[in-house]
């Protein structure tokens, strides 16, 4: 292989000189730039990009640490991080845990081995210490979607308003007797969308029924076996307010297992805005938050971090109602 003095004897030029070039942040003049591009090119030479990380202290590789890829949310907030990241001359490297801690270590200790610059967390639970524990030696380390004690370094979205969107605009359709399918509490955003929802109940004077609010729903069970329970308890309801669009579908299926109608028999709404909410027949109520905008706030965010800035504060994006055929 072509090694870097090899373009210098050809170009005519000192080593350092195509160093600069290469660099692009020296000035060289244009016609010495054409005589090393131009070796650079006949003798195929491909810049030792190891040598020049271990030079420069960083690799312009990041990681993306994400719960679960059959989440739907995530093809298009990792979409938006990875455009990101190239548009800025960066690799991203993805990593699925299945929400497995084990798996997350071992990915966070294989990659600050191999000098990644960065994390990006989506995976962050009440027990994440391990990942404080990173922000505490140095490295740069945004969460996205979840966070841990409201630190600065975060991009989530207004859950506590989305939630209450969807009770409010339930209320101001009639309904009064309103099921909460909601995930696991030991995750921000689910104790968060349960705030939104009691907040829009209390604030209509609605009487809180705990015995219409389940929580825990995992990823594998979406919904599906939550509504069911709901179902066969006798518990008289009217809507469902699911913490995400996938247990919002499942729960639609469900209810029509039942012999019921959506909206006839019970309204539902969901939270995402995903692409299976205009597939679901009927098509999803739902609260949006903006997935791509999401991926490309966190990677911006994390770049900053790694060239020296902070962040004053978390970011938090809004969310907004998006009106279809699932509620009465």
């Amino acid at each position: 292989m072509a090694t870097l003095k090899d373009v210098a004897r050809l170009a005519g030029v000192s080593a350092s000189t195509v160093s600069r070039t290469l660099s692009g942040n020296i000035h060289v003049d244009e016609q010495t730039q054409q005589k090393v591009w131009a070796a650079i090119k006949e003798l195929k030479y491909k810049p030792n990009i190891l040598a020049k990380s271990l030079k420069e202290g960083r690799t312009n590789t990041v990681a993306l640490i994400i719960p679960n890829i059959r989440n739907p949310i995530f093809p298009a907030v990792t979409r938006g991080a990875e455009d990101t990241a190239r548009k800025n001359g960066f690799t991203l490297i993805l990593c699925n845990t299945d929400e497995d801690l084990s798996v997350e270590k071992d990915y966070i200790d294989k990659l600050t081995n191999r000098w990644v610059d960065g994390f990006i967390f989506a995976t962050a639970r009440d027990d994440s210490s391990h990942i404080m524990e990173l922000k505490a030696q140095g490295i740069p380390v945004v969460f996205m979607i979840r966070s841990i004690d409201n630190h600065s370094d975060t991009v989530t979205v207004d859950n506590r308003g989305g939630a209450y969107k969807a009770a409010d605009y339930l209320i101001s359709r009639g309904c009064t007797k309103i099921a909460f399918i909601n995930g696991p509490l030991d995750i921000d955003l689910y104790r968060q969308r349960l705030d939104g929802y009691k907040n829009a109940l209390k604030e209509h004077g609605i009487p809180i029924d705990d015995r219409l609010i389940v929580n825990d729903v995992n990823d594998q069970d979406n919904g599906y076996h939550a509504m069911l329970n709901l179902l066969d308890k006798g518990i008289k309801m009217d809507a469902v307010f699911a913490a995400s669009d996938p247990k919002a579908v499942n729960a639609i299926k469900a209810i029509k297992s039942r012999g019921l109608s959506v909206p006839g028999d019970i309204s539902v709404i969901g939270f995402d805005d995903l692409d299976i909410a205009t597939i679901i027949e009927p098509s999803l109520t739902t609260i949006a938050q903006p997935a791509y905008d999401i991926g490309t706030t966190a990677m911006d965010t994390l770049i900053r971090l790694i060239d020296g800035h902070k962040n004053a504060m978390p970011i938090v994006l809004d969310t907004h109602l998006v009106v279809r055929q699932s509620v009465r």
